[in-house]
């Protein structure tokens, strides 16, 4: 008896731990992440990527992205934009369209490449400026964050 009381008290646990773990939010609509940039005062981070085929970019994730300590200050400081160019996934026209449009905009020589910037509509016009930008770090995400800090520290 004593035994199932142990581990059903260690389930729960473990399901209490997995529910108050942050989560990342990544946003594909970037007039929704300005909107949420703007009220919240925060620069958007705009990662450029080729989700299932660019092997530097999945690297980035798995080393970087997918790590507490880049949840934790990502939630803190930027808001997340994914902009993606995949070869097998289907995409709308209206966001292939966005996503060209931004990589033209940052001149994006290759992937991964990660722009932190501000933005604003003016007349009914997008402006961004751009904070700097970056991509694959070696070192994992302590390197990565202090590069992004570095960034961020500039505007």
């Amino acid at each position: 008896m004593k035994k199932i009381y142990l581990i059903a008290v260690f389930c729960i646990g473990i399901v209490s731990a997995q529910a108050q773990k942050e989560e990342l939010k990544w946003h594909t609509d970037v007039k929704e992440a300005m909107a949420i940039g703007t009220k919240e005062n925060k620069p958007l981070m705009l990662f450029f990527t080729g989700s299932d085929w660019c092997g530097w970019c999945i690297r980035l994730q798995k080393e970087v992205f997918f790590t507490p300590e880049f949840t934790k200050w990502a939630n803190e400081k930027v808001i997340l934009v994914e902009l993606d160019f995949p070869r097998s996934v289907p995409q709308s026209d209206e966001l292939r369209m966005q996503n060209k449009g931004l990589e033209q905009a940052f001149q994006v020589p290759g992937y991964p490449t990660v722009w932190f910037a501000t933005a604003a509509t003016k007349d009914g016009k997008v402006n961004f400026q751009g904070l700097g930008k970056t991509g694959y770090v070696p070192g994992g995400s302590v390197a990565w964050l202090e590069v992004a800090n570095g960034i961020l520290e500039q505007k």
